[in-house]
């Protein structure tokens, strides 16, 4: 089995009329990685402001051997595993006529959505969640046939109103990064519905207070942003948080102390380059475009692991 993530354009967008950052804000992009010509996504024009790298190359190499007990793996031995394919979905609803181009890329069609679903199923796809991805980067612990992990970013209602049922369809769990300023505001979810989520056997992480760019942390924005809306989802869950997503994908290496810190066991990433010291701080994840058809999903898919 072989497993390489495939480069996803990603725009920097902020900005909305509830005055806070979401991963996903139509027509202001900040950044923007284009797709390899063979994956069918319609581009979106953007200028690059933020240095976006390749992908990695395909890892053809096998899977390291289970670590001998009580020891780590390092970093190198993470870093040969084939990676697992994750996808980032944000908004499931219809298109507006107020949708811009790149505001498109992160509105997944309900339809579309169940399709993919539907065809992740019929593929034989298994969703696996942090834990278990954990446990086969740093340990080689077998991970089920086709693996895939589902996330979800930025806390809007229709992740608990349509990708819910949908995962429940199919057996399927996902990941829901959750800011926190967001909860219980119209058109997202509610303390409840998170715990709902968590209770279900659906795992949630911290996506920040106010989704705030973490490179540009400074002092008490470790707390405001960080160690307060973990608290704050610890209290509403009942469990330990252990995963974080970066906004917009972005990182710096200063960040992965202060979450480890901080008692995170990983984080994610979009489609850069991990980091060479600390893989499980920069797992790779890539957007689940709005302009993709169900087989151009597939395709990209079976393209690309």
């Amino acid at each position: 089995m072989s497993f390489s993530f495939f480069s996803s354009r990603y725009g920097l967008l902020a900005g909305c009329s509830l005055a806070f950052f979401s991963c996903a804000s139509p027509d202001k992009p900040e950044t923007q990685q284009t797709p390899p010509s063979a994956t069918p996504v319609v581009t979106a024009s953007g200028k690059t402001q933020e240095s976006a790298t390749a992908p990695e190359a395909p890892n053809t190499t096998p899977a390291p051997a289970a670590q001998p007990a009580g020891e780590p793996a390092t970093a190198a031995a993470i870093l040969a595993r084939p990676q697992v394919p994750i996808l980032c979905y944000h908004q499931i609803r219809e298109w507006k006529a107020s949708d811009g181009k790149v505001g498109k890329d992160y509105i997944v069609k309900v339809a579309e959505f169940k399709a993919q679903m539907k065809m992740l199923a019929d593929s034989g796809y298994q969703t696996i969640l942090p834990d278990q991805l954990q446990a086969y980067l740093t340990k080689g612990t077998p991970l089920p046939a086709k693996p895939i992990m589902l996330t979800f970013d930025d806390t809007k209602l229709d992740q608990y109103t349509v990708a819910k049922p949908e995962l429940e369809k199919y057996g399927f769990k996902g990941v829901f990064f959750i800011m926190t300023v967001s909860i219980g505001r119209p058109n997202y979810m509610t303390k409840e519905q998170i715990k709902e989520l968590s209770d279900a056997g659906h795992v949630i992480g911290s996506h920040t207070y106010d989704h705030h760019n973490v490179k540009k942390y400074q002092g008490q924005d470790w707390v405001t942003q960080i160690e307060k809306p973990t608290k704050q989802l610890e209290a509403i869950t009942g469990k330990p948080i252990k995963y974080f997503a970066y906004p917009f994908g972005l990182w710096n290496p200063e960040a992965i102390p202060e979450l480890k810190k901080r008692g995170f066991d990983a984080a994610y990433i979009l489609a850069t380059k991990r980091d060479p010291n600390d893989p499980l701080y920069t797992i790779r994840r890539i957007i689940a475009s709005g302009y993709w058809s169900t087989k151009g999903l597939h395709n990209s898919i079976v393209n690309s692991f």
